[in-house]
């Protein structure tokens, strides 16, 4: 099988076929990170732009290396280097960067839908690095693949989301990719943290964490968001932990083998407890290092491809 796909998108619209296609190219490329010299000449000579017009340590540095482990020639640029703080339009950009032959626009940006108006004004593939609230695919992806690793399957499994899924581009990503893989997903957070049309998703909405743990096979807890909230959404960081924070003590209502996940970056002490994010159950790490097989199988999969469908348009 091969990728129809010219953009990644998003994961709503994805099929479960093009997931496994995905899961599976990123697990070979896996080994490719364990050589002594981590490097494969797949996309040699082919240019790639990095566009993040948000903050960034994981995401920018994993795609970044996976660019550059499959010889691609990189460039970076933040919107505070770029003429963007002169005024220049997001289209005007990016057809700039395509004026000069590049090959793919991998971008993150504030605005919810900005890799789609990109896609829809040039011809080259563009990847979703994160826009908005709205989706972050290989966040998605790459957590897929963990759950893959540790329970040697997805179908049949139940996950819970905690945290603040309103401003959760993650959160978006994670139901419709668990669900398009059979996962039974159910997402919990304080009523002032779940968005409006959260019922029209694929996922049950729960309000008391000790009932969305109990028996399911991953806790995925989101970051409480801060810098996307308006004041009072929350009545205290200290009432947040205490409702809704993971610790050792409320770990003990879970199954004795749920596994333990975080997108980072962490807020310790608030939506988990340090020795919860460092413990036998956190498999934390290990989505880290499957950020970067995963974004070497998307980029890789959709680099140097003629026309097609967009992936999660």
């Amino acid at each position: 099988m091969i990728l129809k796909s010219r953009h990644l998108l998003g994961l709503e619209h994805i099929q479960p076929e093009e997931i496994q296609l995905m899961l599976d190219t990123a697990e070979s490329f896996r080994e490719v990170s364990e050589r002594e010299i981590p490097k494969v000449p797949a996309l040699r000579g082919k240019t790639i732009v990095n566009y993040f017009a948000e903050p960034s340590t994981r995401t920018r540095v994993s795609f970044e290396l996976a660019e550059k482990r499959l010889s691609a020639d990189t460039v970076s640029i933040s919107t505070s280097g770029s003429s963007a703080v002169k005024g220049e339009s997001l289209r005007d950009t990016a057809l700039n960067l395509q004026a000069m032959h590049i090959d793919m626009i991998v971008v993150r940006h504030k605005a919810s839908g900005a890799p789609h108006f990109l896609a829809d004004h040039v011809d080259v593939p563009v990847v979703n690095a994160g826009d908005g609230c709205h989706e972050h695919p290989t966040q998605g992806l790459l957590d897929l693949l963990s759950i893959r690793d540790h329970f040697g399957r997805l179908d049949g499994l139940k996950v819970a989301i905690i945290g603040d899924i309103a401003h959760s581009r993650v959160a978006r990503s994670l139901i419709w990719g668990l669900t398009r893989m059979g996962v039974e997903v159910s997402v919990c957070a304080p009523a002032t943290l779940i968005p409006l049309g959260i019922r029209a998703l694929p996922c049950n909405v729960l309000d008391r964490v000790d009932d969305a743990i109990r028996d399911v096979d991953v806790i995925y807890i989101l970051r409480l968001q801060l810098e996307r909230q308006q004041a009072g959404l929350i009545p205290s960081a200290r009432e947040y932990r205490r409702l809704f924070g993971i610790d050792r003590e409320r770990l003990r209502k879970a199954k004795e083998d749920v596994v333990i996940m975080h997108p980072g970056p962490i807020n310790r002490g608030l939506e988990l407890a340090p020795d919860v994010a460092d413990g036998p159950h956190s498999i934390i790490l290990d989505q880290v290092t499957n950020g970067v097989a995963v974004r070497m199988a998307v980029v890789y999969l959709l680099s140097g491809r003629d026309g097609g469908s967009e992936l999660g348009s």
